[in-house]
């Protein structure tokens, strides 16, 4: 479909139906609409007898009024003798690195979600890249220069080389496609670098002996009920935050006291049974109470699951240094330094596996009624009940 009468802007916003939409100003600019949906900015020229198209972008990065504007001077410039074109060409082989990341920025954010990526994606490339090669021609940019601005990036803040490469390649992905430059140097390839060394991020735990008093101090804070039961049930237990977050009562089975994690939920990819002790169970009765029917057993206010950050939140606000997946960490410290329980039954509590592939294929036990002493053990020493922390190896 063409029409001969001007666009209106309103008509631009509004066009799906593929087809050519000619302006109607003697410019020679038309609306490609085509049947997927994409839109772009055409003009048709005729530079030293041959018909050209010149692409001018897409709405609604550039407006009506920006595509006329340009399709004009581009229309002076062939009366002057010239080629829009070739003076495309030569504007686009002097377009620095810094004019050309704005450009791409400008076309990706539409695909963000997140305003946080808009502006890390700038903010990252003026405070590590800019000062090395940001007024350099694009095409001038060499892997060399983009390999010491990233070794550069690491020494000042580690990890954030693998979100910075992905920046400059992309820019460069974006010149390739405009016809700025040949080559991306900024590939892992011609990068080559070294395997970038980090010092191992530990959780944040509580001493043992401080996890009661962290308890007590959840249960007297005005937090919404069900966040403080789910804090307790996860120490008690030592289970993963997402495990217990996304509890659901079919997984629960009160006559062998028992919960099993299903395999799609549990980090090992298998099911894994928890045994629950008596206070375990006792909050498990508490919060029946919270729900009508089957469904989470610790829900939210508005009855969709608990986030890990509100848990780990209230943790924090009470004065406790320690992060929610840190507890699992005071439960295995409580049980190297408190307990004779064995370490195989330790890591089976705590859903590890244990050996390498020749030892799993042997060992299939999960240890299920010795876990089932060690939570009780862990039970009573949180509830101060002497005497029930020690078991001795003949036990076994």
């Amino acid at each position: 479909m063409s029409r001969s009468k001007a666009l209106t802007a309103a008509f631009v916003g509004s066009v799906k139906e593929p087809g050519k939409y000619h302006d109607g100003k003697g410019t020679g600019l038309f609306l490609l609409v085509k049947p997927n949906g994409s839109r772009f900015w055409v003009q048709r020229v005729t530079v030293r007898r041959k018909r050209r198209e010149l692409g001018l972008g897409s709405p609604p990065v550039v407006t009506l009024a920006e595509a006329r504007e340009q399709a004009l001077e581009n229309k002076r410039l062939v009366r002057g003798g010239g080629d829009p074109l070739a003076e495309k060409r030569r504007v686009k082989a002097a377009l620095t690195f810094r004019e050309a990341a704005k450009k791409t920025h400008e076309e990706l954010s539409p695909t963000w979600k997140n305003p946080k990526d808009r502006a890390a994606f700038l903010s990252s490339l003026e405070t590590y890249i800019w000062p090395r090669f940001g007024d350099v021609s694009l095409p001038d940019v060499t892997s060399a220069e983009v390999r010491q601005a990233i070794l550069g990036a690491r020494e000042r803040a580690p990890g954030v080389a693998k979100k910075l490469i992905y920046r400059v390649s992309s820019v460069f992905k974006w010149g390739i496609a405009e016809g700025v430059c040949k080559d991306n140097p900024a590939t892992t390839q011609a990068l080559a670098l070294p395997r970038e060394t980090r010092e191992p991020q530990h959780r944040k735990s509580l001493h043992y002996s401080e996890v009661a008093d962290c308890i007590e101090a959840i249960h007297a804070s005005r937090a919404w009920t069900a966040t403080k039961m789910a804090i307790e049930f996860l120490i008690l237990t030592a289970s993963r935050s997402g495990e217990v977050r996304l509890a659901h009562w079919e997984e629960i089975d009160f006559e062998t006291k028992t919960w099993t994690v299903p395999a799609s939920r549990a980090k090992q990819k298998r099911p894994h049974r928890v045994p629950l002790s008596e206070r375990a169970l006792e909050i498990l009765d508490e919060a029946i109470s919270l729900q009508d029917g089957p469904g989470l057993v610790f829900p939210s206010v508005r009855g969709k699951a608990l986030s890990d950050m509100t848990l780990s939140k209230l943790v924090k606000e009470l004065g406790f240094n320690a992060d929610i997946h840190g507890f699992r960490t005071s439960f295995r410290t409580w049980g190297q330094e408190r307990t004779n329980f064995p370490r195989e039954v330790q890591e089976a509590a705590l859903g590890h596996k244990m050996g390498d592939a020749a030892e799993q294929a042997y060992a299939r036990s999960d240890l299920f009624q010795k876990r089932r002493a060690m939570m009780s053990s862990w039970d009573h020493f949180l509830s101060g009940k002497e005497g029930a922390v020690i078991v001795p190896l003949q036990s076994y």
